[in-house]
């Protein structure tokens, strides 16, 4: 069978805690604190096993930050992509606030891209909760009503896999609770 009919494994991962200057919904700041960066290190222990093909992140520093410390240690290449950046640091074309459909679309976008690229693979993708929460439960098909009061902390990992154009919840790792 060739990797194209193979699903793609796609592990998406909050940043590690951070330190804010104004607050941490802003793309200007955020960098991690020596907790993130140990939660960064564990993450990629806790992946080791799963042959880590690439890292895609946001291109905030919390989560470029997560990404290289990730990447440097399972030997892969970091992939940066806009469109995984935090919910509401964003505008629509013409000013508009971004609101949770427009970041589901373009999570939905990115995260299809990562699992096309990535057929019969694992990859790992460093966004922020924000976006995580508004993109992952349309993604998979869970009604709206599933979403609120669900966290994710630091370095948390939500472990999904993608055949096709079709996504399925394999597990949610809520992870530490801090910035």
């Amino acid at each position: 069978m060739s990797s194209l009919h193979c699903p793609a494994r796609v592990h998406l991962a909050r940043h590690g805690e951070a330190t804010y200057e104004t607050g941490p919904v802003s793309d200007g700041d955020g960098q991690l604190t020596a907790a993130g960066r140990a939660q960064a290190r564990q993450l990629a222990e806790t992946l080791r096993g799963e042959r880590i093909a690439r890292v895609w992140t946001s291109p905030l520093a919390r989560a470029v930050q997560t990404a290289e410390i990730v990447a440097g240690l399972l030997g892969v290449d970091v992939m940066v992509r806009q469109a995984l950046r935090e919910y509401g640091a964003g505008a629509h074309v013409g000013g508009e606030p971004e609101g949770s459909e427009d970041v589901e679309a373009r999570m939905r976008a990115v995260l299809q891209e990562a699992a096309d690229e990535h057929r019969g693979e694992a990859v790992l993708v460093v966004s922020h909760a924000g976006a995580i929460l508004a993109g992952v439960p349309p993604l998979v098909g869970l009604p709206p009503a599933w979403a609120p009061g669900i966290m994710l902390g630091s370095c948390g990992v939500v472990e999904l896999e993608a055949d096709g154009e079709a996504w399925q919840l394999i597990r949610w790792d809520a992870g530490t609770y801090g910035g």
